[in-house]
């Protein structure tokens, strides 16, 4: 049996197994933390910092999703502070992403009174659509970085490891390894990577070609280069 651990949060005492998050303890006491990169069925690792709550006696916020309980413990999930740093996040996300089709990040805007156009001198990440498979396409100037896809694809789910980071710094971008082709990777369009995906990087064929006003049953019958052709005309 877990070792039971009594903890302080915003004020509430709550009595909860050793090894819980803090992220799992507020879901328990119904209060809203937001995240981005966390996941239910995927390893949390930090890396958005939205989830980010202040515990007494530690210097620096830390990040709900990972950071476990302890006795005695006391959280405060949201303050001036707090608030601020979540907010700061997301405007410099919301400078350097295109997030139109992330609805929940444009929520957390408003909610954290994020000002648009913070950083006017920012650079809007811009990068090709990548169409190289009949299943999905790739729009990484959407992408937050979070990194779900890359776990799905790799030892939280699927294994086939197609997919990674790549870049450093502003040009981080997630790729396959040398560049290659979805269709020349260890990919098997599972699209699990879809389903993980919170900001419309990753997008069925079908529902891309059905936005862009073309109709996917003639356009997948045309050749190669006849797509090629088409897309240009548009």
């Amino acid at each position: 049996m877990s070792e039971l651990l009594t903890l302080m949060m915003d004020g509430e005492k709550v009595t909860v197994p050793a090894g819980t998050t803090l992220l799992k303890v507020a879901e328990s006491l119904g209060k809203d933390i937001p995240t981005i990169c966390y996941h239910e069925h995927t390893t949390s690792n930090a890396l958005c910092r939205t989830c980010v709550v202040e515990v007494e006696g530690a210097q620096v916020l830390l990040p709900s999703c990972v950071a476990q309980v302890s006795e005695g413990m006391k959280v405060t999930t949201r303050n001036e502070r707090v608030d601020r740093s979540r907010r700061t996040i997301l405007e410099m996300l919301e400078s350097a992403v295109d997030i139109s089709e992330s609805p929940e990040i444009v929520e957390m805007l408003a909610d954290y009174a994020a000002e648009d156009q913070q950083y006017p001198g920012a650079a809007l990440r811009q990068l090709p659509v990548f169409d190289d498979n009949p299943m999905y396409v790739r729009d990484y100037s959407k992408c937050v970085l979070c990194w779900r896809c890359v776990q799905v694809c790799a030892d939280d789910a699927q294994y086939t490891f197609a997919i990674n980071f790549e870049g450093r710094g502003y040009n981080t971008r997630i790729g396959t390894f040398f560049d290659k082709p979805m269709p020349e990777t260890t990919c098997v369009f599972c699209g699990q990577c879809l389903d993980v995906c919170p900001t419309g990087v990753l997008k069925s064929k079908r529902q891309w070609l059905f936005e862009r006003g073309e109709t996917p049953d003639e356009i997948m019958n045309l050749t190669r280069t006849e797509r090629k052709k088409a897309r240009r005309k548009n």
